[in-house]
């Protein structure tokens, strides 16, 4: 996931296809190295009784959240940081936030992103500063930014973080543990580039769209899903609590994880016992298809490979933190209840 992403929210497995690590498409090392980082942090959330998005409280502010500054807002880490001025010069170190950034209409501000950054298609050709876990610190100074947006739960190393903000950088960290706390920080991230009144207007929508989905499945029947992250190495899905796990209640469905807070890998003999009837596969962007989880050994006693419910969905909408995350949603629905009728 990004770093949700997104922080983006953020699970972060696999390669350059998922939006969590964006690294360079081996999924077997990319996954053991990526969720060992998710671990801290990305868990321990509390899913609501309800499946619905309601409103948070915004970070506080210190100034006007349109266009006063010097502006002083706290990031996701409770770092107060100072904004000079309206920031022209944006560097995005999370695709998320890049995402973000050119749906409120401050795409043009964007100097540089990751390697990972591949949508809108306009990032696409903007110079690359980062990679997942690695940042050129040089090259980032040398574009004179007012604004970084770096990712947290070590997304954007800390290190970085720290030497950055030493030579007077401000960096906002965004990390987006919740599906709440992604609506939040795109708020927040309006709100540091002047943007307030279109970020809302973003937010808003995202939140009658993802509660208007999420009601659309409220009555159906919720059977048991385990969204496969990976399982070239070990099996790895949702930890408890986890942000994925939330986005699979709100899609109608009875997430299956691992039984720890603070571990993605779960035992075969615990997934077979938990009988999925569903199995929604993340990695098919890897090539992993229904056919191949069959052939696996043991796979073939669980309900969802009996009666071919076991389906692809695209990965990175539904774990990316940005203005997609209702398009991810609506995929996700449609790979736990193919037949739902969906505003």
């Amino acid at each position: 996931m990004d770093a949700h992403s997104d922080p983006s929210f953020h699970l972060k497995a696999r390669g350059s296809s998922s939006p969590w690590p964006h690294g360079a498409g081996l999924p077997s090392v990319v996954a053991l190295l990526t969720i060992a980082v998710a671990l801290v942090g990305c868990v321990g959330q509390p899913i609501a009784t309800e499946p619905q998005v309601t409103p948070t409280a915004p970070p506080v502010t210190t100034s006007s959240p349109e266009s006063d500054y010097p502006l002083t807002i706290s990031d996701d880490e409770g770092t107060a940081v100072v904004i000079e001025r309206s920031p022209e010069r944006i560097v995005s170190l999370t695709p998320g936030t890049t995402e973000i950034l050119f749906a409120i209409g401050a795409g043009d501000r964007v100097v540089a992103t990751t390697d990972a950054d591949d949508y809108p298609p306009e990032a696409v050709p903007l110079p690359d500063v980062a990679s997942f876990g690695s940042v050129d610190l040089e090259a980032i100074v040398a574009l004179e930014p007012d604004l970084v947006l770096a990712g947290g739960n070590q997304y954007t190393p800390s290190e970085a973080i720290g030497r950055l903000r030493d030579v007077g950088v401000p960096v906002l960290v965004i990390y987006a543990p919740s599906v709440d706390a992604v609506l939040t920080d795109v708020e927040l991230v309006g709100r540091a580039v002047g943007r307030a009144a279109q970020v809302q207007a973003l937010s808003s929508q995202m939140r009658s769209e993802i509660n208007a989905l999420s009601a659309a499945v409220a009555d159906l029947p919720r059977p048991r899903v385990f969204y496969e992250i990976d399982a070239s190495v070990g099996v790895f899905g949702p930890a408890d609590g986890s942000y994925l796990a939330e986005m699979i209640r709100l899609a109608g469905g009875d997430p299956i994880t691992t039984g720890s807070a603070l571990s993605f890998e779960i035992e075969l003999e615990r997934l077979v016992a938990a009988d999925p009837e569903v199995i929604v596969l993340g990695d098919a962007a890897f090539g992993v298809t229904p056919v191949q989880v069959a052939a696996r050994p043991a796979w073939d006693q669980m309900t969802a490979v009996r009666q071919g419910a076991v389906r692809a969905v695209d990965d990175k909408l539904v774990t990316r933190p940005g203005p997609r995350l209702a398009l991810g949603l609506r995929s996700l629905i449609l790979a736990i209840h193919p037949d739902a009728r969906l505003p």
